[in-house]
């Protein structure tokens, strides 16, 4: 079952990585445009603020891999850091988009669900 947890970690922390990119690299380009439903302009004016939330996923993830890293003693930061990511995924879906609870929430509380059960 560790195994099956620690998958579903990783896959949470790839997750995170792959928001970072979304939000500091590609939040003006065609891709983000579409993926956040942006207007040029609207990406241009709120770029930096993208990148800093960007950022903030990559320090999820980071924490993720670090919990991974420690194997079992990493077990209360892998609780940690997906417990921050599910309130992250609320937050988001009661501000933003409730869509964010399914793609960022849902994620989180599966995996924290099989470490808590590992």
């Amino acid at each position: 079952m560790t195994t099956v947890a620690n998958i579903a970690v990783a896959l949470v922390a790839l997750l995170h990585l792959w928001f970072l990119a979304l939000e500091m690299f590609l939040w003006t380009k065609p891709l983000g445009l579409k993926t956040f439903r942006l207007t040029p302009e609207f990406a241009a004016a709120s770029k930096s603020l993208a990148a800093n939330q960007g950022l903030y996923n990559g320090f999820l993830a980071a924490g993720l891999v670090w919990g991974l890293v420690l194997g079992d003693s990493g077990n209360p930061i892998k609780i940690f850091f997906l417990t921050c990511v599910i309130v992250a995924g609320v937050f988001g879906a009661l501000t933003v988009n409730r869509k964010i609870l399914w793609v960022q929430g849902l994620p989180g509380a599966i995996a924290l669900a099989l470490a808590l059960i590992a």
